[in-house]
């Protein structure tokens, strides 16, 4: 490799326009887990509210999914500061590289938390619903509802992997 071709691939990758890569993983993360978190709040809370007219004793025992769907915003609110304290101005000191790679961090978090939230609102809205009719299906749901969330959490995780450049 010339001298040449050197300089041409370092000065792409200190590119000006890899800091908008970055704040575009910040804004996924967020956008998509809070969508998420949203939806899975919005269906269990309407499936409350449709067992709580039979059965006001269980209410706070159907909170759970509420609940969960809530710690789904959490892992992208995580994300998308620990990626956006990491976000530089174009350079030497922030590549392209690392731009890409929060941006997949971020959109990896903020979709695995949209299906999570997707998942968890309707086994939450099922579950709460079964549970107005059965107490004993608690133990069910809420083994159910850890798969749902857990979806989300490995989104994170791999998320943090790939912002950590």
């Amino acid at each position: 490799m010339s001298p040449e071709d050197t300089a041409a691939l370092v000065a792409s990758e200190q590119a000006m326009y890899g800091p908008f890569f970055g704040s575009l993983g910040v804004t996924s993360a967020m956008i998509f887990a809070a969508a998420g978190s949203a939806y899975g709040t919005a269906k269990s809370g309407t499936g409350i509210a449709s067992m709580a007219v039979a059965r006001p004793d269980l209410v706070m025992k159907a909170i759970i999914p509420v609940v969960m769907a809530g710690i789904v915003a959490i892992y992208g609110l995580v994300v998308a500061v620990i990626v956006s304290g990491k976000v530089a101005p174009g350079g030497s000191q922030y590549t392209i590289n690392a731009g890409f790679s929060q941006f997949a961090g971020g959109l990896v978090c903020g979709i695995c938390g949209l299906g999570a939230g997707y998942a968890i609102g309707i086994a939450g809205d099922a579950g709460v619903r079964a549970l107005s009719q059965q107490p004993r299906m608690f133990v069910g749901m809420i083994l159910i509802l850890i798969f749902a969330e857990v979806l989300g959490l490995y989104g994170m995780i791999v998320a943090l992997i790939l912002g950590a450049t």
